[in-house]
């Protein structure tokens, strides 16, 4: 049985929010406002009641929250309480920190439990004692009517593709967080780190993804053998192979494969023509150029590889030949978790790491 996500994370989390809402931003008591030589020295009603104004004035000050991105900067007056969040597991920062969101996007690739969430999220709800969380039903698009019925005070989709008019209602509803530069391509890292500046916790944020690095660091220690292995996370449908997909490190797909210490072979990156780009498209014909891609990571099942293999041309890639490739269930777990969250990671590194390391085995010498 999974141990709960929040508990992987090595982080009193409730404490340390605890801890925060207990501090204030007002002046310490003892602090005295000093008349100034040409101005009259007023009585100590006044002066109370000019340090309780200048008190108040520099608590606002320091609530407010100004987030710049891609469609200029959003600005909080004041940390917001009612969270709702949208996209890919951008509630699963705010949950890490100790915090509910009042709504929450539905998964869409994966495993998902009765909630219709990822399993590591649902965790992370029911450890805050929420067990039927507000889930919106989006797939198919935002559903603008529900999330104003949750009445946030600010909606987080630091990893997401929303455009610029879907900002823009979005935020008629609350002060809206999307993505720094590009759309989905937000790593973890930096979906965290976003997400929780916008709660005004972004020092929080940081630490949840320094003890997450460790716990990564931690957990590769007992896998040395996948330690530099080229390998390219790649889409490919075995009834059109005509084409396909590999996914550059500027997806967070590619990009947690560097995190596991695998290494981006020499082939891909020859073949990038724009580094904004998050994929790149390879021709069947031009497979023979992936000559040092020695594992391979793919959405499939066994017929996949066996398709790959029979074919002359995608054999002569060194993980199909060598049958190094991990064959992800698009209906499992695993399969949501290899486009990681802060609260996936712990979830689903122990499988990731040993299905990698079994494609790992595989390698052959070149």
């Amino acid at each position: 049985m999974k141990k709960n996500v929040l508990k992987s994370l090595g982080i009193a989390s409730a404490l340390m929010i605890a801890a925060l809402s207990g501090c204030s931003t007002a002046a310490p008591a003892n602090e005295t406002v000093k008349a100034s030589d040409n101005l009259p020295v007023t009585d100590d009603s006044a002066t109370s009641s000019s340090t309780e104004e200048a008190a108040t004035a520099n608590e606002s000050e320091s609530d407010e929250i100004r987030i710049q991105h891609a469609y200029g900067e959003t600005v909080l007056d004041h940390k917001p309480e009612r969270i709702v969040t949208i996209a890919w597991e951008n509630g699963d920062t705010p949950l890490a920190l100790g915090i509910a969101p009042v709504g929450v996007s539905e998964s869409n690739y994966g495993a998902e439990t009765a909630n219709h969430l990822h399993a590591w999220t649902d965790e992370g709800f029911a450890a805050l004692g929420v067990t039927e969380p507000n889930v919106f039903d989006d797939t198919a698009g935002w559903d603008y009517e529900a999330i104003a019925d949750a009445a946030p005070d600010v909606i987080l989709c630091a990893y997401s593709g929303i455009s610029q008019e879907e900002y823009e209602r979005l935020s008629q509803i609350a002060p809206t967080v999307p993505y720094k530069e590009h759309p989905w391509q937000t790593t973890w890292r930096d979906q965290t780190i976003e997400n929780a500046a916008a709660l005004g916790l972004e020092a929080e944020g940081k630490t949840l993804v320094e003890d997450m690095d460790a716990l990564i660091a931690g957990k590769l220690e007992a896998y040395p053998q996948i330690a530099g292995k080229h390998a390219a996370f790649c889409w490919i449908d075995a009834s059109d192979m005509s084409t396909f997909y590999i996914y550059l490190n500027t997806d967070p797909r590619a990009a947690y494969l560097e995190d596991l210490g695998l290494a981006v072979p020499d082939s891909v990156k020859a073949l990038i023509e724009n580094a904004e780009d998050f994929s790149i498209t390879v021709s069947r014909e031009n497979a023979d150029r992936l000559n040092d891609v020695e594992l391979m990571i793919v959405y499939g099942d066994q017929s996949l590889l066996d398709a790959m293999q029979a074919d002359a041309l995608m054999n002569q890639i060194p993980a199909v030949r060598d049958g190094a490739v991990v064959l992800l269930d698009s209906t499992g777990n695993l399969a949501a978790g290899t486009t990681p969250s802060i609260l996936s990671i712990p979830y689903n590194i122990d499988e990731y790491l040993t299905v990698i390391n079994e494609a790992a085995e595989k390698v052959q010498a070149q």
